[in-house]
């Protein structure tokens, strides 16, 4: 197990990955503690979105640090210690029509590990479109992990972009355009709303905000994927 500081309030966590374990890029794992040094009435168990890609050696999660006694026992347990892995789950995958585009809305710290790792798996040369689009929110003032530039994997592809609300710059150097994703900026970065299929990841309310955004500029809930976090 490793840990590191991710992001203002936000950390890291990577553990060794089981022999022979294999998921696919957009799928979850449940963690549970064993013999926690205290527990509390969410108990021991939790749900991190498989952040690293399916080629690396470890599997990573990112969290936001809230008071509970699951995350002050992650953060603080020695190096090398065992936790229960239940996995994968989920079906927030890449699609496979390689005529479509992607596009990728995601909200908050925890969940831009949803868009990072479908960025990260390397170059998709079969598929028609030119690029994928990255548009992120988090909370004002808030860090969000990770580069302003793509990875070498990412730049494999035409184009990466994030964006987040806010006013002034990131504490990671961000110095590209900022405010809240609406119509004006998807229009602004995508020709054809109808070309993509879109990947909504963040909080419930967040999630709905943006189906009710793309519904309202023409997409189809039929291009619209989600997944929805809460209790973190």
């Amino acid at each position: 197990m490793k840990k590191e500081k991710a992001a203002e309030g936000t950390m890291l966590f990577q553990f060794e990955k089981p022999e022979g374990f294999t998921y696919t890029a957009g799928q979850f794992a449940d963690y549970t503690l064993l013999e926690p040094s205290e527990t509390d009435a969410e108990a021991n168990t939790r749900g991190f979105t498989l952040a690293s890609a399916p080629y690396e050696p470890n599997l990573m999660c990112t969290t936001r640090m809230r008071d509970t006694a699951f995350k002050r026992v992650l953060k603080n347990m020695p190096l090398g210690t065992d936790v229960e892995l239940d996995a994968p789950y989920g079906s927030f995958t890449l699609h496979s029509k390689l005529d479509r585009p992607a596009v990728f809305l995601t909200g908050g710290i925890e969940n831009h590990a949803c868009a990072q790792h479908h960025l990260a798996i390397g170059p998709r040369q079969d598929w028609a479109h030119d690029y994928v689009v990255l548009l992120q929110q988090a909370s004002r003032g808030c860090s969000i992990p990770g580069r302003a530039e793509p990875c070498g994997r990412c730049r494999s592809q035409r184009h990466r972009r994030a964006h987040y609300d806010g006013a002034g710059k990131s504490r990671h150097g961000w110095t590209g355009e900022t405010g809240y994703v609406d119509a004006a900026m998807l229009a602004r970065h995508i020709q054809d709303l109808s070309a993509p299929i879109y990947y909504l990841c963040g909080p419930a309310r967040m999630v709905t905000a943006m189906r009710s955004l793309l519904n309202g500029a023409g997409v189809d809930d039929d291009d619209i994927r989600t997944e929805e976090f809460t209790g973190y």
